[in-house]
């Protein structure tokens, strides 16, 4: 088993809450972590249909079935999420710390019952893929960042031999067919599919919801609908623009990113290392890499993330601004470049000039190897994203 980051604040959050959910994309390692955590539990599926049809028909007699047990895990808890309510008066009975771990693949599901039933007695921790730091530290880490994005973060990549492509392939019609069409109950497989498509090719770019809508033959209200499943899913993650305390006019739509590389790789037929070196979806691509990695980070430290994206309409833009407070701001440029350049900087400038925050730290994240640095300007490795983001978050 691959050490995961965290494994801390699941422990920590079991000692203190008697509901903890563990969330994030099918196949993130959910069911491993938590099995791997709490040995001595009860462990349930909910996938499994018997078990499916006991935990709706009587739920009562459901929970009987385990009360020997020191506490229960229960996967992919979306699947009957009417057990929540029957939950929350089982632990205001017992009063025990940590006894239900759930696991779920569609966090809408979850708040919407939570909100209900569960508010003050659980709390929620996000799992996303596997990180660069979680995968160095597993001595798996691909010799080059093509390599990496080719091979995404999913877990089961690293466990066993398996085709990335075949995989992905599989993945994303899986996904289609349990997940999307379960709650929009589409009809239609093949428009999903091609919406999904447009969407890869959008990548690092501002959604235009109408612009969408219209190549995939599809109404604006629907467009809108399926990019909200996909990203309540955890295939795609917009990134909100930061427009507090500015004098300028500001762009104040999102920018669409995926949270696993070879899933959006996939979709853009896109096969071998040469094939996304010369790709002009290489920056986009390794600025959703980059996004992907801060949103990691935050998730495996309990955190809940601060992260926006500028660009003004004379056209300056910064890829990142991570709101630590307030008053800190810490702009982040992304360039899948392995040497440094002095356009790593413009940006930056820019931002300084504007902001008149000259004396704050500025980052660039980059393809190469080595971390440089240039005055208050730190040009970091995408192998030490992990030793940035701490040097922010910890100053």
């Amino acid at each position: 088993m691959i050490k995961r980051e965290i494994t801390p604040y699941l422990e920590k959050l079991a000692q203190q809450f008697p509901v903890v959910a563990v969330i994030g994309p099918r196949q993130s390692g959910k069911t491993t972590l938590v099995k791997q955590t709490f040995p001595q539990y009860a462990y349930i599926t909910l996938e499994d249909v018997d078990t499916r049809r006991m935990a709706k028909e009587d739920p009562r007699g459901f929970f009987a079935v385990y009360a020997q047990y020191s506490g229960i895990i229960i996967d992919e808890i979306q699947e009957v999420p009417e057990l929540l309510s029957y939950m929350q008066g089982i632990v205001d009975v017992i009063n025990r710390p940590g006894y239900f771990i759930v696991t779920g693949s569609q966090h809408f599901l979850m708040y919407e019952k939570i909100t209900q039933t569960l508010a003050g007695r659980i709390a929620l921790l996000t799992l996303l893929p596997l990180s660069v730091s979680e995968i160095q530290d597993a001595g798996l880490l691909p010799s080059s960042v093509e390599l990496l994005m080719l091979k995404g973060g999913y877990p089961r990549l690293y466990a066993q031999t398996i085709d990335v492509q075949i995989w992905a392939s599989n993945y994303i019609n899986t996904y289609v067919e349990r997940d999307v069409r379960q709650v929009l109950r589409i009809t239609d497989v093949v428009a999903f599919q091609r919406f999904l498509k447009l969407c890869a090719a959008r990548v690092g770019n501002v959604v235009n919801y109408a612009n969408l809508a219209r190549d995939a033959d599809i109404s604006l209200n629907t467009a809108k609908a399926w990019i909200s499943i996909l990203e309540t899913s955890f295939i795609i993650k917009l990134l909100q623009p930061y427009y507090n305390n500015f004098n300028k006019r500001v762009i104040k739509a999102p920018k669409l990113y995926f949270y696993d590389t070879a899933l959006v790789i996939s979709l853009l037929g896109i096969k071998t290392v040469e094939e996304l070196s010369l790709s002009t979806f290489k920056g986009s691509l390794f600025e959703s890499f980059v996004i992907s990695e801060f949103y990691k980070y935050n998730y495996n430290n309990s955190q809940v993330p601060q992260l926006y994206f500028w660009r003004d309409v004379q056209g300056h833009e910064i890829d990142c601004i991570i709101e630590k407070s307030i008053t800190e701001l810490y702009p982040v440029e992304m360039k899948s470049s392995m040497t440094v350049n002095e356009r790593f900087f413009k940006e930056l400038h820019d931002w300084q000039k504007i902001t008149k925050q000259v004396v704050m730290p500025s980052y660039a994240v980059y393809g190469g190897k080595e971390d440089h640095q240039y005055q208050n300007m730190y040009v970091t490795s995408w192998k030490h994203i992990k030793d940035m983001l701490q040097k922010i978050y910890k100053r």
